[in-house]
């Protein structure tokens, strides 16, 4: 054979051998397409694995919480003015506060002193008081919801009066009350309430109850003002995580502006305990709002309504409070927007069409002088 023709048949070998490996790679390379995924994920190691660690929130992006509280006095329903709420065969006594309905409404935790104890028995006035189910009905509906029970007529109509009370009390939704009980086992426990996120606890004592004492093993009715009940309360608040406690305190001496020694002692203990609101009621005028420590006082808030105008004006003379309580990251408080305002309960001579009025809502023919009555009146809650 010619070494042409061998060149030739080698050159042949070499094309096919060519065109074979070509084949393979294209039936390889389909094969791979062709292969479905393996939908299994390989699971990282731990050595080329970074998981970020929880942040921690930044303190100082913690906004404050607050909540706003409002405060006016006694509400003692003589029977002229639950005579005037009489009408058509019930009691009414919701126009009386038609203003104060206006005012209160938007804030938070709104306050008054239930003197005359609603008792589910016939209505009577001073010096035994017995009011009717409509004025704490009345007083809901326009939004009260803090009452003040301990005081110095809770013991008027007796013990059942008192386990009347605490039920229709205990009926309201979303109304916080204390002073009065029906367990010593109630009255020993604290409640811890919240608002706006703020941990509050609410208590009521009074130091006298006009001579009246609950019988033996009943004590516990009603909240009598002992420094060793304070200090327990105070400190069993705080235990259960009580960020703010108020206390509502009867005390002092009536028809006079200015605080007693007593009311003094006892706020100062009471700050000294650590409470951040005493809210005093009793003396049926106003005193001054003031801060004892760290602790804001209104030694007394006067009379929200009564008829005691006979006794001179400034029984019918009234406070309104309000104030912001400010709680900081650390549980810290502090006030903000410390208000207040005067308000006036109007009746004609016949003792009728009873209306509490704030000074804003006043005239010369409502009440003669109104301006500077009100000016003498706020130099007392300033302590001037």
């Amino acid at each position: 054979m010619s070494k042409k023709k061998k060149l030739r048949i080698k050159k042949k070998r070499v094309i096919s051998l060519v065109l074979v490996l070509c084949l393979l790679l294209v039936i390889g390379g389909f094969v791979l397409l062709s292969k479905p995924n393996d939908t299994k994920k390989e699971e990282p190691s731990n050595s080329n694995t970074h998981v970020d660690e929880p942040k921690e929130p930044d303190l100082e992006e913690i906004p404050d919480r607050r909540m706003s509280l409002v405060m006016v006095g006694d509400c003692l329903i003589h029977e002229s003015v639950y005579k005037d709420a009489y009408k058509n065969g019930k009691y009414d006594f919701s126009s009386m506060f038609t203003y104060i309905a206006d005012i209160i409404k938007n804030y938070d935790l709104r306050y008054y002193n239930q003197e005359t104890i609603i008792s589910g028995m016939k209505a009577s006035g001073y010096p035994r008081f017995s009011s009717p189910d409509a004025i704490g009905n009345n007083l809901v509906d326009i939004g009260f919801n803090l009452v003040s029970l301990a005081n110095n007529h809770s013991l008027d109509k007796g013990e059942k009066a008192i386990t009347y009370s605490n039920k229709f009390w205990k009926s309201k939704t979303g109304v916080v009350t204390a002073g009065t009980y029906d367990s010593k086992e109630e009255r020993d426990d604290v409640p811890v309430y919240e608002k706006n996120g703020i941990k509050y606890s609410f208590l009521s004592y009074t130091t006298h109850t006009n001579g009246l004492k609950s019988s033996k093993g009943h004590e516990y009715m009603i909240n009598r003002y002992n420094k060793e009940t304070v200090k327990k309360d105070v400190e069993l608040a705080r235990s259960k995580g009580a960020e703010v406690v108020m206390v509502a305190m009867h005390w002092g001496s009536e028809y006079t502006h200015n605080p007693t020694k007593e009311e003094k002692e006892i706020a100062k203990y009471l700050s000294d305990l650590g409470v951040n609101v005493i809210i005093g009621c009793h003396p049926h005028v106003i005193q001054p709002i003031t801060y004892v420590g760290n602790t804001l006082v209104v030694y007394s808030l006067g009379n929200f309504i009564s008829n005691q105008e006979s006794l001179g004006l400034a029984k019918i003379i009234g406070l309104l409070a309000s104030v912001d309580i400010v709680v900081d990251k650390d549980s810290n408080v502090r006030f903000e927007n410390l208000d207040y305002q005067l308000h006036y309960t109007k009746a004609s001579k016949e003792r009728k069409g009873f209306k509490v009025i704030p000074f804003s809502k006043l005239d010369d023919k409502t009440l003669k002088n109104y301006k500077s009555i009100e000016q003498k009146y706020l130099k007392i809650v300033k302590g001037e």
